[in-house]
C-alpha cells in the first residue's frame, strides 16, 4: 500500500507515545495472524484507518488510537495449556484492561477496542463511526495476514 513520507512520518510522530513504550513493544513477541506480530498487525491496522480518515480530512486521533489498542492483550493466544481458549470471544476485554492500566483512553477508543471483533461477538455492536471502521479494516488486514498476503508499506 502507498503512503506519502509526510503521512508516514505523522503517523508515527501521533503513535510515539503509545508505541515506544515497553508494553506496546512486547506484542513483537506475540504472533497474531500465521508470522504476523500482534505489533505490525496493529500498526497495519491503525495506519490503514489513519489514511482513510486523513484522505477525508477528519481527526484521526482517537480512531488512530483505538486502532493502536484493540488487540493489546500482551500474550500468546495460541497457547491453549494457558487458559486462552475462546480467545476470539474474550480477547478485546484483555485489550481494553491492559489499555486502560497503561494509557488514557476515552469513550470513543473504549468502544473501539471493546467492540472490534463484531459480530464474532454478537452483542456487542460497535456505537461510533470509528469502531465501524476499526472493525472492518481489522477483518480486511487479518484476511490478508491469515492468507500469507505480505502488507508492504510503500513511501512515495
Amino acid at each position: 500500500m502507498k503512503i506519502t513520507k509526510e503521512n508516514y512520518d505523522e503517523f508515527f510522530a501521533f503513535s510515539a507515545p503509545i508505541i515506544n513504550t515497553a508494553e506496546y513493544q512486547s506484542m513483537k513477541r506475540y504472533f497474531q495472524h500465521g508470522k504476523v506480530s500482534c505489533y505490525e498487525h496493529s500498526i497495519n491496522v491503525a495506519l490503514s484507518c489513519f489514511l482513510r480518515y486523513k484522505r477525508k480530512n477528519k481527526d484521526y486521533s482517537t480512531l488512530v488510537r483505538g486502532a493502536l489498542l484493540h488487540d493489546f492483550f500482551l500474550y500468546d493466544w495460541h497457547d491453549k495449556n494457558k487458559g486462552f481458549r475462546l480467545h476470539g470471544y474474550k480477547h478485546p476485554k484483555f485489550a481494553y484492561q491492559n489499555a486502560i492500566k497503561y494509557f488514557q483512553i476515552n469513550n470513543i477508543e473504549k468502544d473501539i477496542i471493546l467492540k472490534h471483533m463484531f459480530p464474532l461477538t454478537l452483542f456487542c455492536l460497535p456505537k461510533y463511526r470509528q469502531s465501524w471502521l476499526v472493525s472492518i479494516i481489522d477483518k480486511k488486514i487479518s484476511l490478508k495476514e491469515t492468507l500469507h498476503i505480505k502488507i508492504k508499506w510503500e513511501i512515495v
